[in-house]
C-alpha cells in the first residue's frame, strides 16, 4: 500500500527505479508481480495528486475571475500597474 504522505516527486523517483530495474533485468520472476503492483499503486497516487492539484488551481482561477469582473482593467491600466515611474 502506498503511504498517503508520500510526495509526488518521491513517487516518480520510485517509479523510475522500478522501471530501471525492469529494463536492466535486475528483477527476478518472483519479485516481478510485487514490483508491478507497487508501480501501479504509485501511478494511481500520481494521477490522484495531479487531478487534485488541477482541481485546486481551477478553483483558485475561478475565484479570481469572480473577484475581478472581466474587462475591468484595460490593457493600458495593466501596463501602468506594472511599469515603473522613471520619467
Amino acid at each position: 500500500m502506498v503511504k498517503k504522505n508520500i510526495k509526488y516527486h518521491q513517487a516518480v523517483e520510485e517509479l523510475r527505479t522500478i522501471l530501471d530495474d525492469l529494463e536492466s533485468s535486475k528483477i527476478g520472476v518472483d519479485e516481478l508481480s510485487v514490483k508491478v503492483k507497487r508501480a501501479a499503486e504509485l501511478i494511481r497516487l500520481c494521477k490522484n495528486k495531479i487531478y487534485n492539484t488541477d482541481m485546486e488551481v481551477k478553483n483558485i482561477v475561478k475565484e479570481l475571475e469572480t473577484e475581478l469582473p472581466a474587462g475591468k482593467n484595460t490593457k493600458n491600466e495593466d501596463e501602468n500597474m506594472f511599469s515603473s515611474d522613471e520619467n
